[in-house]
């Protein structure tokens, strides 16, 4: 088969779709490792024991998705549009509500409404209004991307970095504490990340925005070229994601 050519690999990754928080367009161009914990069993499994739940920054609703047994009230919340239009019609089989919420700290929920709130790698976490829409003796259950996750695809594009000090699970223990929370699971792994063509880099840092948080093809040119050549020379690029699951309680009185 014909090597395709930098400028192919970069326009077809450019045309391509990001909405939602799948990563299928990337099967057979890159690869990830999975946290040990399970995620999104887990979530399953605390799903089928509760009344009442939500799930926060829920992206087109894909992981929610999977839940075989969703609670009576299941409620997502999602802040971009594209990705809050995608989760209505994801879950509408759930029989799930999707709220679209603003960039401020609020939850537009009563106190005390959900016995489970959920949420896979969110934006930001706003610990008091987690712990206020928590039920006494309610869960929040998360998956956080920990600090100075793929760094190495980071530098590949920006150069040296300082040292990574936000998202921190230490951070993340001390606000939900602070809320009010008691923290009763913190794990943490590092995950291998495995890019085979320039195209993978690409789509990955338009939808995964962080990485590269003002990433534009035309800006980052020439270290996209200088990726694909070391990429041709060495082999697929690797890089490390970090994760941490953090479980806290609301106590019951």
């Amino acid at each position: 088969m014909t090597e395709r050519s930098f400028a192919e690999l970069v326009a077809e990754a450019t045309g391509a779709p990001v909405t939602g928080w799948g990563f299928s367009w990337l099967d057979g161009r890159a690869t990830e490792e999975r946290p040990p914990w399970g995620y999104a069993r887990l979530m399953a499994t605390r799903m089928a024991q509760v009344s009442a739940a939500l799930d926060v920054d829920t992206g087109g609703g894909e992981v929610l998705a999977g839940v075989p047994t969703p609670p009576p009230l299941l409620v997502a919340t999602e802040g971009w549009p594209p990705n809050a239009a995608l989760a209505r019609r994801t879950l509408r089989r759930l029989g799930a509500t999707v709220v679209r919420v603003g960039r401020a700290p609020v939850l537009p929920f009563r106190d005390g409404t959900f016995e489970l709130v959920t949420s896979r790698h969110p934006i930001d976490t706003w610990w008091d209004e987690i712990a206020r829409v928590l039920r006494p003796g309610g869960t929040y259950l998360s998956q956080q991307i920990g600090p100075g996750t793929m760094r190495e695809l980071s530098e590949a594009i920006l150069g040296p970095l300082p040292p990574a000090t936000g998202r921190h699970p230490a951070h993340a223990v001390a606000a939900a504490e602070a809320a009010g929370l008691t923290v009763v699971r913190l794990e943490e792994a590092t995950l291998r990340a495995v890019f085979h063509d320039v195209g993978a880099v690409v789509w990955f840092l338009r939808k995964v925005v962080w990485t590269v948080p003002d990433f534009d093809v035309e800006r980052y040119r020439p270290q996209l070229a200088t990726l694909h050549e070391r990429i041709r020379a060495e082999g697929p690029f690797v890089a490390h994601a970090r994760r941490f699951l953090i479980e806290a309680r609301n106590p019951a009185p």
